[in-house]
């Protein structure tokens, strides 16, 4: 049942990213939701889904890029982050806000270290300063990640409260 729970929020996650993709100025967005599900399937299932999210996610999302992508280091990237922060979720208690605030800027941090580096130790791309790139991606996939779990978080409670208020009083 989490895997499926996994594929469905990575696809959401996959089509929003394409689809918002096009109304932001240059046709970027600076929040990876397609990361920020990673992230997620990661703290929640561990490090092996997450490594496996990641790896999949990547993978489409690189299919997806164009021809200005090189299919398989966004995966890559984004398997050992998957896996990194399963790791970490596992074995430290990441169930409050702050510790998350951290892993979602860690982790976005990581992977772009991870996804430029791989593109310049390949020789085929250079990157111009991308640190305030970097500090705005991961303050939006942060606030989207903090968002994410809030709203996950709260849906049991909703349910049951709904189920309970629909029951006859006596």
């Amino acid at each position: 049942m989490r895997a499926v729970g996994a594929l469905i929020a990575i696809a959401l996650a996959l089509a929003l990213q394409t689809t918002l993709a096009q109304f932001v100025v240059g046709g970027s967005t600076p929040i990876d939701l397609v990361l920020v599900a990673v992230i997620y399937v990661a703290l929640t299932s561990g490090a092996a889904s997450g490594m496996l999210a990641g790896s999949v996610a990547g993978l489409i999302q690189d299919a997806l890029g164009g021809t200005s992508n090189i299919i398989g280091i966004g995966g890559l990237a984004k398997s050992i982050v998957g896996f990194v922060v399963g790791a970490i979720g596992q074995q430290f208690i990441v169930t409050a806000a702050i510790p998350r605030l951290f892993v979602f800027m860690a982790a976005t941090a990581v992977h772009a270290l991870l996804f430029q580096g791989l593109y310049v130790a390949l020789g085929l791309r250079t990157f111009s300063s991308p640190w305030a790139a970097v500090a705005t991606q991961a303050l939006g996939n942060t606030v989207i990640g903090m968002v994410a779990f809030a709203t996950v978080e709260s849906f049991p409670g909703v349910v049951e409260r709904r189920r309970l208020s629909r029951r006859p009083r006596v």
